[in-house]
């Protein structure tokens, strides 16, 4: 298939005929990416699609529903009514002919031709890593997510994923975290923040430089058949796909699938092997995915061009030290640590919480109920353990605190 030409930075974001047009293709019901792109390309422009008669845009190969809806000007006015909207949301859109427009997502099977923004779009065209997991993570999966995604972003990588509950969420926390940008794509309009409780991320996300893409028009609610189909823009704009926990029938597969179809690289991290979120990552290690367990097991694995630009940019060269390892509990950490906290950590782990009770039960003999309340209050401050619901604690990764005596 030809590529249409390719507008310059200075008019790709102006609303100009073809860009009109294509937005009018896009609202065309029935009509797919790819019956879209093999019609502009026979047309010459998009802007002609929209002057043609009936039985010329039947001879595009167009349903008769599309075809009349682009005839009687439906297509026209939905796309001047989605202009306005733009203007008063501030999102902005990307066609596929915008220079802009990611360069990795182009060589997919059926790419959008068109890309609803919010937040930075030069920010697509930077090399980005796909973090995605199950909704339900362990709390080592989630310590996982966030610690990989922190030291990634903080080495050059733009974190990317869907930003649904569990992993998606660790993910995009992390690369917060690094006070780096990440980009989230969606399976609804760039307006319509799902879920509603990570209204909070999604600003994070703007407010730090960050991306939000969709190829759903604005206003579009989440239906379930969305997200699949958003999975192969993951992939597709990503240089590599990291998996973190997955069930055996997650949608987690479906990216991973899309990543090999694409040729891209599958990176998963391992997983307690009587835990049902384990059976997709280390399946996938067993078909040939790349075992991962810090940043350095994907940094090595990057095409060497990636890395001489992430360098070039400030990677680990100028840096600083190796992140967090899944098997040594991270590097050290230079604030000392009494030994009530020092107590409570021994007896935390990583990959399974603790109930304060089971805390208190644990350490009755040895401390009284006011000091286990007042180390684990220092502890979460320091943010060496966390509080999940229901008084469970956990070790966060990246910490192995000194003692003082």
């Amino acid at each position: 298939m030809t590529t249409p030409p390719i507008a310059d930075s200075a008019t790709s974001l102006a609303v100009t005929e073809d860009r009109l047009a294509w937005l009018a293709l896009a609202l065309t019901p029935q009509l797919g990416p790819r019956r879209i792109l093999r019609a502009v390309e026979r047309a010459g422009s998009p802007a002609k699609i929209l002057s043609l008669g009936l039985t010329q845009l039947e001879s595009l190969q167009f349903p008769a529903e599309s075809a009349q809806f682009v005839f009687d000007g439906a297509a026209r006015r939905a796309a001047d009514q989605q202009l306005e909207d733009l203007e008063k949301t501030g999102a902005s859109l990307l066609t596929y002919a915008d220079e802009l427009y990611p360069e990795r997502l182009r060589e997919i099977f059926d790419p959008p031709v068109l890309l609803w923004i919010r937040g930075n779009p030069q920010l697509l065209a930077q090399p980005s890593i796909a973090v995605v997991g199950t909704r339900h993570p362990t709390p080592y999966g989630t310590g996982m997510a966030e610690m990989l995604s922190r030291d990634l972003a903080a080495r050059g990588l733009i974190i990317l994923s869907g930003m649904a509950r569990g992993i998606d969420t660790s993910a995009h926390r992390g690369a917060i975290a690094a006070k780096r940008p990440t980009i989230a794509v969606w399976g609804t309009g760039v307006d319509v923040i799902y879920p509603k409780e990570n209204k909070s991320v999604a600003e994070q996300i703007v407010a730090g430089g960050g991306t939000i893409v969709s190829e759903y028009p604005l206003g579009t609610f989440p239906a379930p058949q969305n997200f699949p189909k958003r999975n192969r823009i993951l992939s597709g704009m990503s240089v590599g796909v990291l998996v973190i926990e997955a069930g055996e029938y997650s949608g987690t597969r479906v990216t991973a699938r899309c990543a090999l179809e694409q040729n891209r690289d599958v990176y998963a991290v391992p997983g307690n092997v009587t835990n049902k979120n384990s059976w997709g990552p280390n399946t996938l290690i067993k078909q040939g995915a790349k075992l991962t367990a810090t940043w350095e097991d994907v940094w090595e694995d990057l095409p060497t061009p990636v890395r001489v630009q992430l360098t070039a940019e400030g990677g680990p060269e100028s840096g600083g030290g190796s992140g967090a390892s899944l098997f040594s509990g991270g590097p050290e950490q230079g604030e000392p640590m009494h030994v009530q906290e020092a107590r409570i950590m021994s007896l935390l782990r990583h990959d399974e919480a603790l109930q304060l009770d089971e805390i208190m039960e644990k350490l009755e003999p040895e401390l009284s109920s006011s000091e286990i309340f007042t180390a684990l209050f220092e502890l979460e401050l320091a943010g060496r353990v966390r509080q999940l619901p229901g008084k469970n604690y956990v070790k966060t990764f990246g910490t192995r605190p000194h003692l003082s005596w």
